[in-house]
């Protein structure tokens, strides 16, 4: 009867294909129209013929090249414009008339439209375009079905129905055609399509008035469908949708009527409840289950398990794993991995060791899955040896490795800053022909960048590209990779765009290298721009994505906007982990907000995000530049208690603090312990102790560990001369400063801008400024450009020089382009209060208040000083009437640069809207 009733309809349209005379012909698009638009070359002839006249109409037009411009800049323009919906806008000229007030853009993505433009070219070249003509004038469910067919695939056909349905969710008859419509499809065996259909009126129409729809559904469905039928499609319409106690309803009418829940379906039950934290209706579902059917399945119990070790609930999780045999079931690969993986992000490597032991013993063969997940953590712990030893024994056990595991040990070896070892892998890649994708280009080209020298990077990058390593599917990512790491955004940007256009394929990693360009130049507006077209064109953000794009945050100092889109990202379900929080919680030291680092801390440990390696070493780091040594100390312990092996770079970062604190033997003690360990000190490593050395006036110390650096094979680099010769200016030892300098260049090594300044301002403290002068001639002859520190050096010395010769070194620094900065006002606040003139000093000191010029804490200091020697009513030497006009002269310069370039930007009191805004796409 059903089969019946729906043939009758089917036929009764047929009078539908010979339209009334007065029907009004679709204008503006054509065959041709939508293949250009589609980006498709058009070799056929310019005319085409349907089969009815009465379409005649649709004959093709000549499509200019403009709007050909204008669709492609629509394709990729997500801000409402004029110029953008009249190119885009011809979509709605296959829509029923109540739904064409909206633009298409807000509805689909440009890939959607793509495919809604093909498929519907295709309709129009099958000479099916009544269809469409007949959908335009009405909103016809059993229309809409046919045309959902004819686009034949999933993607283009539910597309196509989101713009039917527009912005008509206020309708109840457009809803309840809505239903009609997945009632026709699930009768022609198109479920899945049904089961989209309904989700997306769900999700549109909310909670409240979905029972009205549910009910609506029920009571028509045996003209269609059964009852698990239409049921089964409510129920994966509200989980797709995340309404658990809507779904929980349904599955409860289930029962009732007799109908027995899809296995399927009640695992996506289980996922979305365990996601949601309501355990008392996991564990009313399960005993469900084993009454009433289906029975569970590994599927089911793996669901289970995973669900409770995301929800931090771990031995929830392995007891559930403890239960499988007791009903039939046997723990497979995918159990096994979702335990170990809980357990390495737990920070407990040891015992999913252990549980790699029990997974083979027990007869299920691991998988390449399972290795990578401890290899991962061993390397994020910093135990790169044991890692090598993990990676040689799968060859042992007959696993191939494969693209995947040898990034993730190229990443491990990049982050311990062992290029070398990196560059041996990559070749061991190469030889046995083992595929590189882009995130094999993107850790060694980022290794080279950070800790490797300029030359052997630019060799890797071109070496890299020409390889032909990358098979043609990552060879766009890589293209896009390249272009960001040379520092051309803006070309990466239109050929990612290009490529979206064209419909080539790309993987999120391309954005993701994009977004990470962006931000760590310190354009984080440029890198949400990215984002937005990535998340537009349906790529779903990664990890990575994240981490970037608060990383560009951080790096600016929007802590509190970085923090809410860290939670902001967390309640969308978005994949953050650990290395987020370490990013968020460097930006805290970086700020000197060491008690919002700390809070962060507690915060990760209470959410069961467990510090890796990294955060560790950021924690000890951020305590040790903090002067917090002793705290870093515990730090250091606790990571080791834990199994953490700490890398150069948390022994670095602890001995730096020690330095700095002055404990040259606790430092040189840390260091030979780095030594036992198997970790051998690098080139910072020296660079820390001589600098202590240097800042306690022990040159001689300084020098000792200058040439043991030679004694282990580390050749010294720029920092280490400049820490030098910076030693010896503070001792007032300016032979043994230049013949520092000279021993630079018997290395190979020439001086840069910093050794220039800082012999500078060797020379200036001891009043030799004839040799200043020479010096900086000698800089400028070097082909050196001065920079703000050079001229603030001068600007200190000339002060207090003679009146004459200070004249004429201040038309020199003009000469050359003096630019001032905050540290030159500090410089002449302070020499007006040391030659007595503290009245002068606050006066400017007004002066800049008024132009709210952005004093540093340095400044408040010296104005401090200037009021309380006012007020001390201390007897003061006072300057000469010249010295006093000179300063005044050289302050009144430093005033109008400040006054003629002075920011106008006005503080954005949304950002944070502005951060939620990049969400509403989905």
């Amino acid at each position: 009867m059903r089969v019946q009733q729906i043939s009758i309809l089917h036929l009764s349209n047929q009078n539908l294909r010979r339209p009334p005379p007065c029907w009004v012909p679709l204008t503006g698009v054509t065959l041709r129209q939508l293949r250009m638009s589609a980006k498709f070359h058009v070799t056929s002839p310019l005319f085409f013929r349907l089969r009815h006249h009465c379409l005649n109409s649709l004959s093709l037009i000549t499509f200019s090249h403009s709007f050909n411009l204008r669709f492609s800049h629509c394709l990729h323009s997500h801000s409402p414009s004029s110029s953008g919906s009249e190119c885009c806008d011809y979509l709605t000229q296959f829509l029923p008339f109540g739904t064409s007030n909206f633009k298409p853009s807000s509805i689909i993505s440009p890939r959607e439209r793509r495919l809604v433009v093909v498929g519907l070219s295709n309709i129009i070249k099958n000479e099916k375009g009544f269809v469409l003509k007949g959908f335009s004038l009405r909103f016809c469910p059993f229309f809409l079905v046919k045309i959902m067919k004819l686009l034949e695939t999933r993607d283009a056909a539910f597309a196509f129905f989101k713009l039917a349905f527009g912005d008509s969710y206020d309708s109840e008859e457009i809803v309840r055609l809505c239903c009609i419509g997945a009632h026709v499809l699930a009768a022609q065996n198109l479920q899945l399509l049904a089961q989209d259909m309904v989700s997306w009126v769900i999700a549109r129409i909310g909670a409240t008035r979905s029972k009205e729809m549910v009910e609506f559904m029920w009571r028509n469905h045996p003209r269609y469908e059964s009852d698990f039928s239409v049921l089964n499609t409510l129920m994966r319409g509200f989980l797709n949708v995340g309404m658990s106690l809507e779904a929980l309803d349904i599955l409860h009418r289930m029962r009732v009527v007799g109908v027995r829940p899809g296995l399927s379906a009640i695992t996506l039950l289980f996922r979305l409840l365990l996601r949601i934290g309501d355990y008392d209706s996991v564990w009313k579902l399960f005993k469900d289950m084993l009454r009433k059917g289906p029975y569970p399945s590994n599927i089911t119990f793996n669901m289970m398990v995973y669900g409770f070790c995301r929800q931090q609930e771990l031995v929830i999780g392995e007891s559930v794993f403890h239960l499988m045999p007791k009903f039939g079931c046997n723990p497979d690969v995918f159990t096994f991995n979702i335990l170990i993986s809980a357990h390495c992000n737990r920070g407990r490597t040891s015992v999913a060791i252990d549980w790699l032991h029990l997974m083979i013993k027990s007869g299920c063969e691991p998988s390449i899955a399972t290795f990578n997940i401890i290899l991962h953590a061993l390397c994020r712990e910093g135990n790169v040896m044991e890692a090598r030893k993990l990676f040689d024994g799968i060859h042992d056990m007959g696993i191939t490795p494969n693209t995947a595991i040898y990034n993730t040990l190229l990443d491990g070896y990049v982050k311990a800053r062992e290029i070398g070892q990196a560059n041996m892998l990559y070749e061991e890649m190469r030889t046995k022909g083992i595929a590189a994708d882009c995130v094999t280009f993107n850790i060694l080209v980022g290794g080279h960048y950070k800790y490797g020298r300029e030359e052997d990077w630019n060799r890797f990058l071109k070496d890299l590209t020409v390889s032909g390593l990358f098979p043609d599917c990552s060879l766009y990512d890589v293209t896009v990779s390249w272009l960001c790491w040379v520092g051309k955004f803006d070309e990466a940007m239109k050929l990612l765009q290009d490529l979206l256009e064209k419909g080539l394929t790309l993987s999120v990693v391309a954005f993701n290298s994009l977004i990470g360009a962006y931000s760590r130049a310190g354009l984080e507006d440029k890198a949400f721009e990215a984002y937005h077209i990535m998340v537009t064109c349906g790529f779903t953000p990664s990890s990575s994505t994240c981490n970037s794009l608060l990383m560009g945050l951080c790096r600016k100092g929007r802590l509190q906007e970085a923090r809410t889109l860290l939670y902001r990202m967390s309640e969308k379900g978005f994949p953050i982990n650990k290395v987020a929080y370490t990013v968020l919680f460097d930006g805290y030291f970086k700020m000197n907000d060491l008690d919002g680092a700390q809070h962060l801390w507690k915060e990760m440990k209470e959410k069961g995000i467990y510090p890796d390696a990294v955060a560790f070493a950021a924690l000890i780091d951020g305590l040790s530049k903090a002067g917090f040594v002793e705290e870093a100390y515990k730090v250091f312990l606790e990571m080791s208690a834990i199994g953490f092996v700490p890398n150069n770079f948390a022994y670095n970062s602890l001995i730096g603090g020690l330095c700095n604190c002055g404990k040259m033997t606790e430092a040189l003690k840390l260091e030979k312990e780095m030594r036992l360990k198997g970790l051998l000190p690098d080139t910072i490593t020296f660079n820390i102790i001589i600098d202590g050395f240097c800042r306690l006036g022990k040159m001689k110390s300084a020098v000792d560990a200058f040439l043991g650096m030679h004694r282990i094979g580390l050749m010294p680099d720029i920092f280490t001369f400049n820490i030098l010769v910076g030693g010896y200016c503070k001792a007032f030892d300016m032979v043994g400063a230049d013949e520092v300098v000279n021993k630079m260049y018997t290395c190979g090594i020439d001086p840069d801008i910093t050794t220039y300044n800082i012999r500078m301002h060797g020379y200036s403290s001891i009043r030799k400024m004839n040799r200043v002068v020479i010096i900086l001639d000698q800089l400028v002859s070097a082909g050196i450009v001065p920079n703000t520190v050079t001229y603030n050096t001068m600007m200190s010395g000339i002060c207090s020089d003679i009146l004459d010769r200070a004249m004429i070194l201040t038309a020199k620094l003009l000469k050359m382009g003096f630019i001032p900065n905050v540290t030159t006002t500090n410089v002449l606040l302070s020499h007006f209060c040391k030659q007595g003139m503290p009245e002068r000093a606050l006066l400017w000191g007004q002066k800049f208040r008024e132009i709210c010029f952005g004093f540093d804490e340095i400044s408040y200091r010296i104005l401090d000083q200037a009021y309380h020697l006012m007020q001390d009513d201390v007897e003061l030497v006072r300057g000469t009437c010249e010295k006093s006009l000179f300063l005044d002269f050289l302050m009144y310069i430093t005033f109008d640069y400040f006054s003629r370039n002075r920011p106008h930007n006005i503080e954005d009191e949304n950002n944070i809207k502005l951060i939620e805004s990049q969400f509403v796409a989905l």
